[in-house]
């Protein structure tokens, strides 16, 4: 077994002071760390945080510690089957990540909701040119090293604005689908503190969160904690944390993607949007696309033909996507609980009908 070596370190002192150093609040959180993946079994978590000490060392001008530390990671190493949980079964990388997600300073609460990649809605009905623009960004992505050999940086930082229902979410979703991410949505209900300061310390947290594991960080509604300081009323913690916001959007370099979306595109700061390498409307759907929304949702569905798309997709002319799918499920559900063999174009027709009273009677934004 290798002992530490002694030459000018004392590693119990070192962990067991954390606070004396620089470098002694990074090496308290990289012990927890090591702890939980210890306790999880995760001998990928282990080998990075290995990686992390190796480079803290290094930092702190250790720099003979940093490379015996380094060939001892080198050595061929045995592995272990995955270290089982209570229930018999064996810890998972999803088990892992929702441990590792950023908590709240004063209660303790998640920050964030991971989702996995393969669990998250991903097919979108587009325009072409907005089909071009998501397209865009996940071919930077994939070809994000190759793009580095000639010093050229991928689109990370989107902003997608528009009106609600047309995709926005969903449109963050379906990037963490083809760039097979995880998807980490901000919780701004446990963001967002009274206490001074603490709305900006959550952030940095999901921040650091995201440069530690690859991800799509999504800010849904981002107008939220993004507001103008300009037009904002309150010169304290709403301020600061879109300070905050801008400072952290300034420095992003994290190995995923940053998703913000909102309706209202006219009051965010206008400082925030130059922080975004790309920005571009999600429309409410064409004709086109109307019709193909509708076609998709009634896929499960006998249609009796023939049905008169153009005059259905006149009829829900300016409305949102989910809208229109909402009324493509109505319609089918009506028919089935009818007992009808097959839909018809008046089961659709009342469908779309019932949907633009909704519409009347709903608040304008």
């Amino acid at each position: 077994m290798r002992s530490w070596p002694k030459r000018g370190f004392n590693h119990e002192q070192r962990w067991q002071h954390p606070n004396k150093n620089n470098g002694g609040n990074m090496n308290a959180d990289i012990l927890k760390r090591v702890v939980r993946a210890i306790a999880d079994g995760s001998l990928g978590d282990l080998d990075r945080l290995a990686g992390k000490m190796v480079e803290a060392e290094r930092k702190t001008g250790h720099t003979k510690l940093a490379e015996q530390l380094e060939a001892i990671l080198k050595q061929p190493r045995k592995r272990t089957n995955g270290h089982s949980h209570g229930n018999g079964g064996v810890a998972t990388d999803s088990d892992r990540s929702l441990k590792e997600l950023p908590l709240s300073r004063r209660h303790g609460e998640s920050l964030a909701t991971l989702f996995a990649s393969a669990s998250l809605e991903h097919h979108m009905v587009l325009s072409p040119s907005t089909e071009e623009r998501f397209a865009r960004i996940e071919a930077e992505y994939a070809a994000r090293d190759r793009l580095g050999t000639f010093g050229l940086r991928p689109r990370k930082t989107i902003l997608l604005y528009g009106p609600p229902g047309c995709g926005k979410s969903l449109g963050a979703k379906r990037l963490a689908w083809n760039t097979g991410l995880p998807l980490m949505k901000v919780r701004f209900d446990a963001l967002i503190s009274s206490y001074f300061g603490e709305s900006a310390t959550n952030l940095r947290s999901i921040f650091i969160a995201a440069k530690e594991r690859p991800c799509v960080l999504l800010l849904d509604e981002c107008d939220f904690i993004a507001r103008s300081r300009v037009s904002s009323r309150d010169i304290g913690e709403a301020s600061r944390i879109v300070n905050s916001l801008l400072q952290l959007m300034e420095d992003y370099d994290a190995p995923g993607l940053l998703v913000a979306t909102t309706n209202i595109e006219s009051s965010l700061d206008s400082a925030l949007f130059r922080r975004f390498d790309d920005v571009f409307l999600v429309p409410p759907p064409g004709p086109d696309e109307i019709e193909r929304l509708l076609r998709m949702t009634l896929s499960a569905v006998k249609l009796a033909e023939p049905i008169a798309w153009e005059r259905i997709v006149a009829n829900l002319s300016g409305s949102s996507a989910a809208m229109i799918v909402k009324a493509a499920q109505d319609a089918a559900k009506a028919a089935v609980l009818g007992g009808q063999k097959l839909l018809t174009e008046g089961c659709l027709q009342q469908a779309v009908a019932e949907l633009r009273k909704t519409e009347n009677l709903a608040p304008k934004e």
